[in-house]
């Protein structure tokens, strides 16, 4: 399981144990733990160890969940894997690490094609109603297409979400109180604890100071197209903020996401030009330049912050859907003398790259959409948005006729459910 810190890896592992008979929790900073995996000589007697240790029985290896954490402490212990596979298949084992990507680009055998990669990622909106006991708004929210009465209360909640983020602490601590005023402490320890793991991360004292920077750098610039070079209004090179950025995206903290320029697949991004950034939560962001207050007040959460958190937020809801390792966000871009085009989002869907636009107001001011679909070898393009669902007829300048799938903001998750509706049961 990839993730990182704080997104609740360890919880969840501890939650799916309760399926099983017995349940072997191992922590590899602890010293007891460690050693078994440090002294390996074959996996029959590191089996017979880790159940002695732990005093579960041999006679229930099958019903025994092994969750092995923080694995990067003991490198060797990831390719031991590789025998839990090939000589115990039927003992499931899951391990994490808040430092693993730390290791990928290092001298390390990884038992490739023995191992699938999860990533965890802050908690979506679906999984906030259900944390807050929002059964019905809940079953409203996975229901296609939903009850215009549901809109005004998903709205609302939304707003709340949109404002706190996901990250699992938050999210557990407003669920029993109620407070957003308590939550500052939270975020304040969230934030403290990426920047006191920069020496985990970095390889020199110059690059502790790349890093600390662009963390510190990241929540302002989010959801904005970036520069390497003096990221973040400092002397730094690009080759120093680049590097620092990229570490930072293998401990999936943030994203460097490299807009497209084509309107079929395959998705080629191209990273020559200027990558948008998505950092790991809204919320964190939200409290790092503080804006709550201005989201508690909006009637449409386009208007914050110059429309960039709604933005923000979308993609972090898309990328919540996704656990796999090479998920990534994708925009597309026209960058001509001319004239510039910007589409928010695409999005693959059965063959076809379907643009997505975060965009109050009528189908006639959405210049870049239109400029896309002319592209496009399709007519089908989606409008994330305050109002209610609806799907209406829009026009390019060109002449062009396409249908217009116009989304509540809340349904970020539901997405590929809506697409199947919208395209297919035509």
């Amino acid at each position: 399981m990839r993730g990182a810190r704080q997104v609740g890896k360890t919880t969840l592992v501890k939650q799916f144990a309760s399926r099983f008979d017995q349940y072997i929790y191992l922590n590899l900073e602890l010293p007891e733990d460690r050693q078994p995996f440090e002294q390996f000589t074959s996996i029959e007697v590191l089996v017979q160890a880790l159940f002695f240790i732990k005093n579960c029985s041999l006679d229930k290896k099958k019903q025994t969940l092994i969750f092995i954490d923080e694995i990067q402490e003991v490198p060797a212990a990831l390719n031991i894997l590789r025998y839990f596979y090939e000589q115990e298949p039927d003992i499931p084992v899951i391990t994490a690490g808040s430092m693993l990507e730390t290791l990928f680009d290092k001298n390390i055998s990884f038992p490739v094609g023995r191992v699938e990669y999860k990533v965890v990622r802050p908690a979506s909106f679906p999984e906030f109603l259900d944390a807050m006991g929002e059964k019905t708004a809940l079953a409203q929210l996975e229901k296609v297409p939903l009850a215009n009465f549901a809109h005004p209360k998903l709205m609302q909640l939304f707003h709340t979400y949109t404002l706190i983020g996901g990250m699992p602490e938050i999210v557990n601590n407003y669920s029993q109180n109620k407070d957003l005023t308590v939550l500052s402490p939270i975020y304040d320890s969230l934030i403290a604890s990426y920047l006191d793991d920069v020496e985990k991360y970095a390889s020199s004292a110059s690059q502790i100071q790349h890093i600390r920077h662009a963390i510190s750098f990241s929540f302002p610039n989010a959801g904005k197209r970036i520069k390497f070079e003096g990221f973040g209004n400092s002397a730094y090179k690009s080759r120093d903020m680049g590097e620092a950025l990229r570490i930072l995206e293998k401990a999936l903290l943030l994203q460097l996401i490299f807009p497209c320029t084509s309107a079929t697949l395959p998705l080629m991004p191209d990273v020559k030009k200027s990558p948008r950034l998505q950092v790991l939560d809204t919320g964190l962001i939200n409290y790092s330049v503080g804006i709550q207050k201005e989201i508690l007040g909006t009637a449409d959460l386009l208007s914050v912050y110059q429309g960039t958190i709604i933005e923000h937020m979308i993609g972090q809801e898309l990328l919540s859907t996704q656990n796999l390792a090479l998920s990534a966000l994708q925009f597309w871009v026209r960058e001509k003398k001319t004239s510039n085009a910007e589409v928010d989002y695409i999005f693959p869907f059965e063959g076809k790259l379907i643009p997505i636009e975060v965009k109050s107001g009528k189908e006639g001011t959405l210049k870049s959409l239109h400029l896309y679909m002319d592209e496009a070898p399709h007519t089908f393009a989606v409008r994330f948005y305050s109002g209610e669902l609806s799907i209406t007829n829009a026009q390019t300048t060109s002449g062009k006729t396409y249908q217009l799938l116009n989304l509540p903001y809340y349904l970020g998750t539901q997405l590929e459910k809506y697409l199947d509706w919208f395209i297919n049961s035509k």
